[in-house]
Formats: structure tokens, sequence, C-alpha cells
């Protein structure tokens, strides 16, 4: 495009073709950016809500291990999700609490 004799014309003709693919490339990725954040948001929307409490079980799945919130940070590898009362029964059959989160307490529990 150094061309001298090229008019300033053409150059401004080229140049306008270059943007105009560059804006529809930018147009491109915004459409699959809102695409993706539409995903997003029907994936959230249908997420199970997360459970108010977590049973942890040993390696041969019949012991209980601990008793967690459902909002524990450190859980394990071997949780299940677990009713209020079945939490609660547990913790009775001493079952020891998670350290840190403490569902005892928040259960109202004294172990």
């Amino acid at each position: 495009m150094n061309d001298p004799g090229a008019s300033r014309l053409a150059l401004l003709r080229f140049l306008e073709r270059v943007q105009e693919r560059d804006l529809a490339r930018t147009r491109r990725w915004i459409a699959d950016e809102e695409a993706r954040e539409a995903e997003r948001r029907v994936g959230e929307a249908r997420r199970p809500p997360a459970p108010e409490w977590l049973i942890e079980r040993g390696l041969d799945r019949t012991n209980i291990v601990a008793v967690h919130t459902g909002e524990c940070w450190d859980p394990g590898k071997r949780v299940r999700p677990a009713t209020r009362a079945q939490a609660i029964d547990a913790l009775r059959h001493q079952v020891p609490a998670c350290a840190k989160c403490r569902p005892d307490t928040v259960l109202g529990i004294e172990v």
C-alpha cells in the first residue's frame, strides 16, 4: 500500500474494508460471549440447591466419619446430602461434628 500512485480515496476504501472486517469479527466475539453468558445463567438456574447438611462416610461406606453443614469449606470426598433430622441423629449417636463448620453449634446440640 506504499504505492505512490495509489490515490488517497483507494487507500481510504482499503482502510474501510479492513475496519469492516475487524468490526464483523468483534461483533462475532460479542455474540459468542453473550451466548456463553446465557448458558452460564441457565446452568446456574438449573443447579439444584446446596444441601443444608452433609454426612461424610468412611472408606467402607458403612461407618459415618463426620457431620458437616452444607456450607463447609472442607467436607471431604465421601459426603452425601442429609436432612436436618439425619444430621441431628448422627450427632446424638456420637458421630463427630466437623471442627471447621461446627454443625453441632448450628443445630444447637451439645456434644
